[in-house]
């Protein structure tokens, strides 16, 4: 499997990489399964979070014996040294291991102070002195704070979300990584399920040696995919650009990605689905979507509370409780047409 060096890391990383956000919604055994498969077939980077709920674990319970074959990223939110360490003692416990590759902070708002001494910078530093972690690393959702983070000289890795949809502006991230040596790391490479023909998104972002997507993978069947893929990468041709263009056009604008950040939903309201479900219905079987349980789901927007926190914390300012209300209308509209 091709490898490539993570910027000023050096280390040798497999271009088609394991995102393991996705492992922590299937069982223990199932995620071994598919971990395996994937060190098998000769992935070695695995990036998880101390927020992805039981991810961590399930990395620590299927390769654990295979530790020293492997690289492994994780993330911490904490906002202080004190609390930093305490979520890497935990990683490190899931995982059965006494070290981490990359430890990245998880979507600041802003970069952390370096002359914090009780900061979550210096226990970063504290943590990597201790060797407890080898790099520092860093994940954003937001261009201009990512843009700052790479130019800081502070993180040695940087992780955003980049694929065949990523703007003009998200791509200049590309080059100011190359600029300062630091790793790339795509995530979101498949839009959160927005893009449906995993083909042309692996081969435009295989045009950039400095960028190794983590592919979100759940089920045997989408590792199996991305395995093919990599044995015969496709090429940036034209039948590829025609898939690109049609996508770019259909999902242009302020569309939500599905990162998650709105949640939990004091409604009880699954945004990430919810918000998107204009674009599910024409991307994605739609029979799913007509079930009387995810009508009921749907109709929860119309108890929205108003508190203003989605829109908060959304890392693309979209105005989510306005979005909401007219995917319902959509919804609803659909709903009718088909049942």
């Amino acid at each position: 499997m091709e490898k490539t060096r993570l910027g000023r890391t050096g280390l040798l990383v497999t271009r088609c990489s394991f995102g393991a956000l996705p492992i922590q919604r299937i069982s223990f055994e199932e995620a071994k399964k598919i971990l395996v498969k994937a060190y098998d077939n000769g992935i070695n980077f695995f990036d998880t979070a101390r927020a992805y709920s039981d991810s961590e674990e399930k990395i620590g319970y299927a390769l654990s014996k295979v530790r020293k074959d492997i690289i492994i990223a994780t993330k911490t939110f904490a906002q202080d040294k004190k609390t930093l360490l305490e979520h890497l003692e935990t990683s490190l416990k899931n995982m059965k291991t006494d070290y981490v590759d990359i430890l990245q902070l998880h979507n600041p708002a802003q970069l952390p102070d370096v002359n914090d001494p009780d900061g979550i910078y210096a226990g970063l530093l504290e943590a990597r002195k201790k060797g407890m972690v080898r790099f520092i690393g860093i994940t954003n959702h937001r261009i201009n704070t990512a843009m700052e983070a790479v130019a800081s000289e502070l993180f040695d890795t940087m992780q955003f979300p980049l694929s065949s949809l990523s703007s003009e502006a998200d791509l200049e991230l590309i080059e100011q990584c190359r600029r300062h040596d630091v790793g790339l790391i795509a995530m979101k490479a498949m839009s959160g399920g927005l893009i449906t023909h995993a083909a042309s998104t692996f081969a435009y972002l295989r045009q950039y040696e400095n960028v190794v997507p983590i592919w979100g993978i759940q089920r045997e069947a989408e590792l199996d995919e991305f395995l093919e893929l990599e044995k015969s990468p496709p090429v940036l041709d034209a039948d590829i650009w025609e898939i690109i263009n049609r996508d770019r056009e259909e999902l242009a604008g302020n569309f939500c990605r599905g990162c998650g950040y709105c949640m939990p939903c004091p409604a009880g309201i699954e945004i990430p689905t919810q918000a998107r479900i204009s674009l599910l219905l024409r991307r994605a079987p739609y029979q799913q979507f007509l079930a009387e349980s995810f009508k009921e789901k749907m109709e929860l927007i119309n108890k929205c509370i108003e508190c203003g926190k989605c829109k908060e914390h959304c890392p693309y300012k979209i105005d989510t409780p306005n979005l909401l209300k007219r995917q319902l209308e959509n919804y609803t509209e659909f709903y009718n047409a088909h049942m």
